[in-house]
């Protein structure tokens, strides 16, 4: 059966003010950066719930919204993840990561060194929902990957438009923030991400984006 429709519109700019509009956004968000050096200042629970109910927002497939955010500010807890993290990092650095892998991120300067997990108000971890249970019945996600990234992608913006950093931590294999954060067997670690403001002395690499031209192909 299909859903209730409802009237949609949107405002219509003159197209001089839809490219100025166009050019401050990209002016406000080729400011982000991942930062991997947070203030320990605290950060309200009600702005990360407001920056996750912006992501929710964001669309999937068949409507099946299948994400989970789990925001932890439990210093214990914090603590455990980042011992977690670090053994996962440990082995990937020293094991696993063949060497073009580790030669890639050698501008970046990382290693499985994580103190920021301790340091950071914020850890969000977002979680891929592959199906739920609806009235007893196993009810499937459809593009859970596809969905999650852009759910994560509006989480990133939102937290950067409210004036707080992020990072896109992706330790892997990541099945330990399952097993700390009691989360069940229909949900996948999709990405760890902290939040908070930058340190006074934070630092990124200073490395450029590619040009636009470079990433867009207009038709064939």
């Amino acid at each position: 059966m299909p859903a209730p429709t409802k009237p949609y519109s949107l405002p219509q700019f003159s197209e001089d003010e839809m490219r100025t509009r166009a050019d401050n956004l990209h002016a406000e968000l080729k400011q982000r950066r991942s930062c991997r050096y947070f203030s320990d200042k605290p950060v309200p629970r009600d702005i990360i719930e407001r920056v996750i109910a912006v992501a929710n927002t964001a669309p999937s497939g068949a409507n099946r919204q299948p994400w989970r955010f789990v925001a932890i500010d439990n210093p214990d807890i914090k603590h455990e993840i980042r011992i977690a993290a670090e053994k996962e990092e440990y082995e990937s650095y020293h094991n696993r990561m063949p060497q073009d892998w580790l030669d890639a991120l050698e501008p970046i300067g990382t290693d499985e060194h994580k103190p920021f997990l301790d340091i950071v108000p914020w850890i969000v971890v977002l979680f891929r929902v592959d199906w739920e249970l609806v009235d007893g019945e196993k009810v499937k996600s459809y593009y859970p990957i596809e969905s999650c990234g852009l759910a994560a992608g509006m989480f990133l913006t939102a937290c950067h438009r409210v004036g707080l950093a992020t990072l896109t931590h992706t330790p892997s294999p990541m099945r330990f923030l399952r097993e700390i954060l009691n989360r069940p067997e229909n949900e996948k670690p999709f990405l760890l991400i902290p939040v908070g403001y930058p340190a006074d002395d934070c630092t990124v690499p200073d490395i450029p984006k590619k040009p636009v031209d470079q990433v867009i192909q207009w038709n064939r």
